[in-house]
């Protein structure tokens, strides 16, 4: 199914029902056992996907239920990669990200089985003839942040000497992911990245500990990791990148326009559409769309998840002919901004006020393309 003959969509994650979050701290706390755990998810998941069909979504995800925060369970998955609870979070606009520390523990690999091939068959089975199930995972050039950032560095240089060989172990293992998902039913997977968020922040430099010609060499090399991993992919396989400024508890990590990435993520990128923040003034605005080149579609983030305050149909709609003047209406679409919830403790709205949000989705994409 073409993102065209949809037209309304949403990013991935959604709000943890109480009675998962109950069942994840009953297991980890020794009360239940795996199996119960996951026979809640299951249950979550089946309400779930029926929710976002009953609204007319034609395509559909786990809410990323299985998951404590939306990229690290992925990195988890894989041969050489530790974690542990952290002791100072990551930095967000007035509060520290209170998610595991991630790392490591020797040289990278696939190995036998990744845990998010099942999660996906599950999806796939809920979504039925009528839709289709996505697989949001993070992006390469996401998790290789997670490694080479300088807070990471002189763990990663135990394993590995310099960048290039870690770039060659993990693009290697997307490639093997890739490939495993897809003979697993896959035909929509959904890079979620943060990195382009971060390199347009005012503190770029000294997040990356480098000056502005640095920067440059840290698009490249997020954009030579992505592209690798996508080598050789099926031609069915419909990839999107979702590009995020950060999104815990309805706070950020960082701000800025499109416009000093737009070059070489919306012109090199070899995927297939962007779905992309467009829900406040951090933001910028929509002049870097021209760089969309081809015929990639871009997903605009209108409808924010951080606020439960319903955005005005007739704002939303101006915006949209707004982003046209830059890209043809054809190759647009809309969805919120991000998710929902990208780590277990959500966004501060409700679930109905989150139901609410992804109705006006639809009316508005009703309204637009008909």
């Amino acid at each position: 199914m073409t993102l065209a003959a949809q037209r309304a969509d949403f990013v991935g994650s959604f709000l943890r029902p109480q009675a998962l979050k109950d069942a994840r701290a009953q297991f980890a706390q020794g009360k239940i056992s795996a199996d119960a755990l996951k026979a809640v998810e299951d249950d979550a998941i089946r309400t779930l996907v029926a929710k976002q069909k009953e609204l007319g979504f034609k395509v559909v995800t786990d809410g990323e239920f299985r998951r404590q925060a939306w990229h690290l369970d992925f990195m988890w998955g894989f041969n050489g990669v530790g974690h542990a609870p952290t002791k100072t979070g990551l930095p967000f606009k007035g509060e520290q990200a209170m998610i595991d520390d991630t790392f490591l523990t020797g040289k990278l690999s696939l190995g036998a089985a990744h845990p998010f091939i099942e999660h996906f068959r599950f999806v796939q089975e809920l979504a039925g003839p009528e839709a289709e199930a996505k697989l949001t995972i993070p992006a390469p050039a996401q998790f290789l942040a997670q490694m080479v950032m300088p807070f990471a560095l002189e763990n990663t240089r135990k394993y590995y000497a310099d960048n290039e060989e870690l770039i060659q172990d993990m693009a290697a293992a997307y490639r093997q992911f890739i490939q495993a998902v897809y003979k697993a039913g896959c035909r929509r997977l959904q890079f979620d990245d943060c990195t382009w968020g971060m390199l347009v922040d005012p503190a770029a430099v000294y997040m990356w500990g480098t000056d502005e010609a640095g920067l440059k060499q840290v698009q490249e090399m997020n954009l030579r990791i992505n592209n690798m991993a996508l080598e050789g992919k099926p031609e069915d396989l419909f990839i999107n990148t979702h590009v995020c400024r950060g999104n815990y508890h309805s706070t950020y990590a960082n701000s800025g326009a499109y416009d000093k990435v737009a070059e070489v993520l919306f012109e090199k990128e070899n995927v297939n559409a962007y779905y992309l923040e467009f829900d406040d003034e951090r933001s910028g605005g929509f002049a870097p769309l021209a760089h969309v080149t081809g015929d990639k579609m871009v997903v605009l983030g209108l409808i924010t998840t951080k606020s439960p305050k319903l955005e005005f149909k007739t704002v939303v709609a101006d915006r949209i002919r707004k982003a046209a003047q830059y890209i043809p209406l054809e190759r647009l679409c809309l969805s919120p901004q991000c998710g929902f919830a990208s780590c277990e403790i959500g966004n501060k709205l409700t679930e109905e006020e989150q139901w609410a949000k992804l109705r006006l989705v639809q009316e508005v994409a009703r309204e637009i393309w008909g």
